[in-house]
């Protein structure tokens, strides 16, 4: 792990990189002016993302403004004086002379934008984090012919939260690591002991490990477990014979993991893992690699899963699809290739396009009727990858094994 000084010098390089990654997406969005406002502890989704390590929350009002015109690219700030923020923005607001609308009008006027992307949203809680009075303080005080300019910044906000930077893709399979050593530590057989060790036990185990570790996680860790009378959770102790499954993230140096992986418990007379559970892991890796061949630039989320799920059915299997965006965010900005409570194209956030240098989650599950247990049973996994120039890559290795536990010793 490291310092927590060295991981802010790695936030602020990567946000050196994010607010250059921002000129490329205005422009690509054709957005002249961009509004970023938050009130202390009521911090827009945006916020984090585009300021320093050491500036945690908003200051009374925090206003940043992005100015793209061509070549023309300035990010400033109409805020308090702060000296973190301003090693990224340009203050220019006098707080002797001018009220906090005052320069904000007029600074606008002189970068005299097409338009005025603000943070409001029907459709994405990424981009909807101007609250509701800080707008309407806005269309009060700002004049009429400047509000009139206001847009959505739904694409702009999107493309920019869902584009990994070039030391984020560096940073990412060393975050993997971390996140797949804790689970490498709760699947064996120090932590499971057939019997007596419950699900809720190796979950405890996790969020533990996580926070001793100075890290959080971006959602509870799961484990569950499948048998010949169903799925199991919670309090349930975990016996021989049973499948576990992990659904596990973390957040580190501000990037997200999304894992799931499966252990078999032996049974006294076993050696192994059963073979028909080995073809159906199997089975469920050429789904994952069906999908992504089917993830290519350009293509809507909506489009990959159609194309992979007919293909997984075209081969015999019983996909179900729900791969989501992941990286800054844990159930990140970009295109939702399925949903697992609605195997149908998802409007809006379905049609999203993929892009070049993004990262997903990619979760999926097939069904397959186990002899073993006398019932169908869910193959679930998932693995971190990124998508760059149209190859999709593990941020992780082992997805062609499972883990195992009660050997004997």
């Amino acid at each position: 792990m490291r310092s927590v000084a060295e991981q802010d010098k790695i936030k602020d390089l990567v946000l050196t990189q994010r607010l250059e990654l921002a000129k490329e997406m205005m422009s690509e969005c054709g957005v002249e002016a961009w509004l970023i406002i938050s009130r202390e502890y009521n911090e827009d989704p945006l916020f984090h993302a585009l300021t320093p390590s050491h500036y945690p929350t908003a200051r009374r009002i925090t206003i940043l403004l992005l100015a793209c015109k061509g070549e023309d690219y300035h990010c400033y700030s109409l805020s308090m004086p702060d000296g973190d923020l301003e090693k990224y923005y340009v203050r220019d607001w006098d707080r002797n002379n001018e009220t906090q609308m005052e320069a904000l009008t007029r600074v606008l006027y002189r970068i005299d934008p097409k338009n005025i992307a603000i943070d409001v949203s029907d459709n994405f809680a990424y981009t909807d984090g101007l609250s509701a009075g800080l707008y309407r303080m806005l269309m009060k005080e700002l004049p009429e012919d400047l509000t009139s300019r206001f847009v959505s910044a739904d694409d702009v906000g999107i493309r920019l939260l869902e584009t990994r930077t070039p030391l984020e893709r560096e940073l990412f399979p060393e975050v993997m690591d971390v996140a797949m050593e804790i689970i490498d530590n709760t699947f064996s057989d120090e932590r499971i002991i057939p019997g007596k060790t419950s699900c809720r036990d190796l979950m405890d185990y996790m969020e533990q490990e996580v926070k001793d570790r100075g890290m959080d996680y971006w959602f509870e860790p799961t484990i569950d477990l499948q048998r010949h009378d169903g799925m199991h959770g919670d309090d349930c102790v975990i016996e021989r014979g049973d499948l576990l499954h992990c659904d596990f993230g973390i957040r580190y140096m501000n990037l997200c993991t999304d894992t799931q992986r499966l252990c078999y418990v032996l049974k006294e007379d076993e050696e192994d893992i059963p073979e028909e559970l080995k073809v159906a892991l199997k089975r469920n890796n050429r789904f994952q690699d069906i999908v992504r061949e089917n993830m290519k630039i350009g293509r809507s989320g909506n489009d990959v899963f159609e194309m992979s799920i007919a293909q997984g059915k075209e081969e015999g299997l019983r996909p179900i699809l729900y791969t989501h965006p992941l990286g800054f965010h844990g159930h990140a900005a970009g295109p939702t290739i399925g949903l697992f409570s609605n195997q149908n194209r998802i409007p809006v956030k379905g049609d999203l396009l993929i892009h070049n240098y993004t990262g997903y989650a990619l979760e999926l599950s097939i069904v397959e009727y186990l002899e073993m247990y006398q019932r169908d049973t869910y193959i679930f996994t998932e693995e971190s990858v990124v998508l760059v120039d149209n190859e999709v890559s593990f941020l992780a290795q082992g997805r062609d094994t499972m883990y195992v536990v009660g050997k004997e010793k």
